[in-house]
């Protein structure tokens, strides 16, 4: 008799167990919805605790123990290219990062360049964007040689890639880690390389380049790497709302862009 009413008394638990699970698992899809819908296919899948902090034609996770941003990820598409807009070259806060960020104090007389993540030239389309492109969130410090040089090729390369395929997403940022020297009074930290990582979601084609901080006069395909090699480095899913078979395609393979 005590077994059975045991049997009873356990199966309204179970019951409860067996809801709250399905109840939590609907939840955490649904969540997973939620953020692919909320954000952009140019970003990456946040880390625990990282904050996506959006500007109009960017977005961006910020680092506030090395000054600058984990990665700047956008879209860029033939008809923005060219606009016109002037350059502003006006280094200012970025209002949306609470977060200590670099000044000018930083760069002055440092030998350092003030690099952007998201290039000026891919934000001439607008004068507002323009304007946040030059927000210190947006901004490493370069050695000039590679700043002006093989940096600067890669980024038009990737306009002349806009062009031809009509929309390129990417994701680009500084390799942060542990022990970096670092420039300024606020100690902002001297990345040893950088990385891009682009898709043309229309042809279904990725690549990446992962470049040290250094003059260059090789071509940017030296530095070349599939897009899994990168994630594998970077320990982020960078375009994880990609459809897995999709996304093995243009990750997986090292294809050849023109």
């Amino acid at each position: 008799m005590l077994k059975l009413r045991q049997q009873f008394s356990l199966k309204p638990l179970i019951l409860i167990w067996i809801a709250a699970f399905f109840l939590g698992l609907n939840s955490f899809i649904r969540s997973g919805f939620e953020l692919k819908r909320e954000l952009p296919l140019a970003c990456p899948l946040p880390l625990q605790g990282e904050e996506i902090i959006p500007h109009t034609a960017y977005s961006l996770s910020y680092n506030e123990q090395h000054k600058q941003a984990n990665w700047v990820a956008y879209m860029l598409i033939k008809t923005n290219l060219g606009s016109g807009v002037e350059r502003s070259n006006r280094f200012t806060d970025d209002p949306l990062v609470a977060a200590l960020c670099a000044t000018n104090a930083d760069y002055t007389k440092s030998g350092y360049d003030r690099g952007h993540l998201a290039p000026a030239a891919d934000m001439s389309w607008s004068l507002q964007v323009m304007k946040e492109s030059f927000y210190y969130s947006n901004v490493s410090p370069q050695l000039p040689g590679f700043n002006r040089g093989i940096w600067k090729k890669l980024e038009e390369k990737v306009r002349g890639w806009a062009a031809l395929y009509d929309t390129i997403y990417v994701v680009t940022g500084p390799i942060l880690e542990q022990g970096l020297p670092t420039i300024g009074p606020n100690k902002v930290s001297i990345p040893k390389a950088y990385y891009k990582a682009l898709i043309a979601p229309r042809q279904q084609k990725g690549i990446a380049f992962l470049l040290p901080n250094a003059k260059s006069d090789a071509s940017v395909f030296n530095f070349s790497i599939t897009i899994n090699a990168l994630e594998a480095i970077l320990k982020r899913d960078l375009f994880f709302q990609l459809p897995d078979d999709t996304e093995e395609k243009m990750e997986g393979y090292l294809q050849v862009w023109p």
